[in-house]
């Protein structure tokens, strides 16, 4: 039997199981790839907030990248909390040198906006992770944070996406879903466009979803889909999972990431 595509998350773990590594590599067997992960720190997080951070050192981080890669190789890198310019950096080094489209989820803050990026790290996110990406995939409080471009509208959303791509990805999401009405997405790689919308469902458990977005194109990419079709199929699969969200602990719960294997209701 052979292996289906292999994707790996570079990212941090979050300990109540919504979103980080564990949201990547349940969305990566969802969607019938291979995940793989480097860890790049510990939280200790519930559906509250995050009550912890430590980070790995840049050697651990490495060591992990090349183990996998060098002996298993990856048809698709994605990317979430990497906590310092350090580490930043140092995931940006190993992209570069790494023959497989990366998907980078620039992770500033948790859905609870506990800070999960060192300001100092900013800069390094514009200059080196930024520039190795095929897609980027920033929320509105990314954009700003990375762009300074404030987004209060959907008019908003192409200049935000302009700015963004000016720090070299080759393709930027700027996800809508802090804006009222739909839940719209803005695709664009600077010369053609893709609007993506859904309905906004009434659920407030949505814990995980930028990390399950970024994870889901990147395992569609994996699979040889081009970039509209990734993230158009992507934004499917993270709608059913909002969908799905169920409540966990007293606070935000996670999305649903195994929706769509269920026999129920997975349609």
């Amino acid at each position: 039997m052979s292996a289906p595509p292999r994707v790996l998350t570079v990212a941090g773990s979050d300990s109540g199981g919504g979103a980080g590594i564990q949201a990547d590599l349940k969305t990566m067997l969802a969607l019938g790839v291979h995940g793989m992960s480097v860890l790049t720190a510990v939280t200790a997080q519930n559906s509250l907030g995050v009550q912890g951070a430590w980070e790995l050192p840049v050697e651990a981080v490495r060591a992990q990248y090349r183990s996998v890669v060098d002996d298993i190789g990856v048809q698709a890198v994605k990317t979430g909390m990497l906590a310092s310019a350090e580490l930043v950096e140092a995931v940006a080094d190993l992209l570069a040198g790494t023959d497989a489209p990366a998907v980078v989820d620039p992770v500033g803050v948790s859905k609870h906006g506990d800070a999960l990026l060192a300001a100092s790290a900013l800069d390094s996110v514009r200059t080196k992770l930024l520039p190795v990406a095929l897609v980027a995939t920033p929320n509105l409080d990314e954009v700003g944070q990375l762009t300074g471009v404030r987004v209060g509208s959907e008019r908003d959303m192409r200049r935000a996406a302009a700015a963004m791509l000016e720090f070299g990805p080759r393709w930027v999401v700027i996800k809508g879903g802090h804006l009222s009405g739909d839940a719209v997405d803005l695709l664009t790689d600077g010369s053609e466009e893709h609007w993506l919308r859904a309905p906004r469902h009434d659920n407030r458990h949505t814990h995980g979803t930028g990390c399950t977005l970024a994870s889901a194109i990147a395992s569609y990419l994996a699979k040889g889909h081009t970039v509209p079709e990734a993230v158009t199929a992507a934004k499917t699969y993270v709608t059913g999972a909002l969908t799905s969200g169920f409540a966990l602990g007293g606070g935000i719960g996670p999305v649903h990431h195994g929706w769509a294997l269920r026999g129920d209701d997975a349609g």
